[in-house]
């Protein structure tokens, strides 16, 4: 059961991410196109400084989903009631404090951080995009913890890829209608309040909730342990973004928007496949399955390296010539910044590098032991960001993101070594120094492969040209250093192909 919970979880991410990809190509080409890059950095800004909103969060939603982990297992439905009750009560006090924030964001731009555009314009756009944002926490982020903890988050991925593709189509006839940019918002946040209604209902209809429990423990424990993660998380999100906005130019935000937009993707595509491993991991800590847990744990670790290194491999390469296609007709600025695409690219392969450690911690509720990692990554980027902003503009907000995203990965390797996988360091210090060899020997050999001109058929053949190449350097350099671990995938695949044939 838990197998196939994973399968479905993965899969129907994995279908929800590609969906994001191609979706989040078109709208932001469409602004670009219909309404300059000033609105584009602007609306980038304003939904940076909206996703802020989370720091409200303080952490609690990640420590709600590790404590549904165990009353879900055993079938507690009073422990389960107890938790949802409490984590409700929680987030319709956050939802109270969103509705301030953003009656007092259009007044932070329009008087602060003036970038060209009227209060009117500032408030109106901000009000649209904010809605969305209200419901969530107001509506659907309990029921979405729920879910999600009892490794059913295909329920709520295959409704965001339904919503998600509904908005992109009709955004797209508003844009190219010409329609306002708020109204274009509003509409989008109208599309997405259906998922926390339909969650909502899901919810009633397959828990037995008894909202009127009363309780005189406090039932999630480590509540504010999850803090420090949290406010890493948003910091090392939202950092780059916000520092443009306040020290540089909406230009620059757009710049880095595009960018972010393929580097993000490509993030939330290899996340898709870890998608339901945090549950499964849970689950298994939950009922002190130590040696499951050892072998679920190494071949995520290994899977996710090798996806990481293939897919930002490739990244490094097409990144630049992806922008190049993209911002074509996009005369009012230069998009072409091949240092700040190849510094922000190795920040997020970091970040896709420490998933299966910042998984296992999550699954082991080890928010407490960790929060120094979070406290220290969190200063690094915004210092250093801060600092090289003024000198280097682009480059200098993802240095600071590299600084932070590389401390990460190695500190949280070294952690999940010593107290939770309880293994040699040397094993992540060998899979370290295979990613950096294979980026390296990877970027090298396919760098020099160009474009014959610069549209979207051309492109494409690029993209398949690298991706080959990529795809016999990994092969090649992890059939030499890691035949245990492609052996073991192997017998994994054989195993389950087996039961299969006899279940025909």
């Amino acid at each position: 059961m838990r197998k196939k919970k994973l399968l479905s979880n993965m899969l129907s991410s994995l279908i929800y991410q590609i969906t994001a990809i191609l979706c989040g190509f078109v709208l932001p080409n469409l602004i670009l196109r219909y309404y300059g890059s000033n609105v584009n950095g602007l609306v980038n800004s304003v939904n940076e400084f909206l996703r802020i909103i989370t720091f409200l969060d303080l952490g609690v939603g990640t420590v709600v989903c590790s404590n549904f982990y165990k009353p879900l297992a055993q079938k507690n439905d009073d422990e389960i009631s107890k938790i949802y009750k409490s984590a409700k009560r929680y987030f319709n006090n956050i939802a109270k404090l969103i509705i301030i924030y953003i009656l007092l964001l259009p007044i932070l731009f329009s008087f602060f951080i003036n970038k060209g555009f009227d209060f009117i314009f500032n408030m109106t756009l901000i009000f649209s995009m904010g809605i969305s944002s209200f419901s969530q926490y107001y509506f659907g982020m309990v029921n979405q913890l729920l879910i999600t903890a009892d490794q059913k988050g295909y329920i709520q991925y295959n409704l965001q890829t339904v919503t998600l593709i509904i908005n992109t189509i009709v955004c797209s006839i508003l844009i190219c209608k010409g329609t306002s940019i708020q109204i274009v918002k509003l509409t989008t946040s109208f599309i997405f309040l259906f998922r926390p209604i339909y969650l909502a209902a899901y919810v009633k209809k397959n828990y037995n909730i008894n909202k009127n429990i009363k309780y005189k423990v406090e039932p999630i424990k480590q509540k504010w342990n999850g803090l420090f993660q949290h406010l890493a998380a948003v910091v090392l999100d939202s950092t780059d973004t916000i520092i443009l906005t306040i020290f540089s130019t909406l230009s620059n935000v757009s710049i880095y928007s595009i960018y972010f937009l393929v580097i993000h993707g490509i993030r939330q595509l290899i996340q898709s496949f870890t998608n339901g491993i945090q549950s499964l991991l849970g689950n298994m800590i939950a009922k002190k399955e130590t040696d499951k847990l050892n072998i679920a744990f190494n071949l995520s670790e290994f899977g996710i390296h090798v996806f990481t290194t293939f897919s930002f491999g490739c990244v490094l390469v097409l990144i630049v010539p992806f922008v190049m296609v993209y911002t074509k007709d996009i005369k009012d600025i230069n998009y072409i910044v091949p240092l700040f695409g190849i510094i922000l690219t190795i920040a997020h392969a970091c970040y896709c590098y420490r998933l299966p450690y910042h998984l296992v911690i999550k699954a082991a509720g080890m928010y407490k032991e960790t929060q120094n990692n979070y406290i220290i990554a969190m200063f690094i980027n915004i210092v250093l960001s801060v600092l090289f902003v003024k000198i280097s503009g682009l480059i200098g907000v993802a240095i600071g993101t590299l600084a932070a995203m590389l401390f990460q990965t190695i500190w949280m390797a070294n952690f999940c070594s010593k107290k939770i996988i309880n293994r040699e360091k040397q094993t992540f210090l060998k899979q370290f120094f295979i990613d950096v060899l294979t980026l390296l020997i990877g970027y090298f050999a396919t760098c020099k492969i160009v474009m014959k001109s610069i549209n979207y058929f051309s492109f494409i053949i690029l993209c398949l040209k690298v991706s080959l190449l990529w795809i016999i350097i990994i092969a090649i350099i992890n059939l030499i250093f890691y035949k245990k671990q492609i052996n073991e995938i192997k017998n994994v695949l054989l195993k389950n192909y087996k039961k299969k044939e006899v279940r025909i």
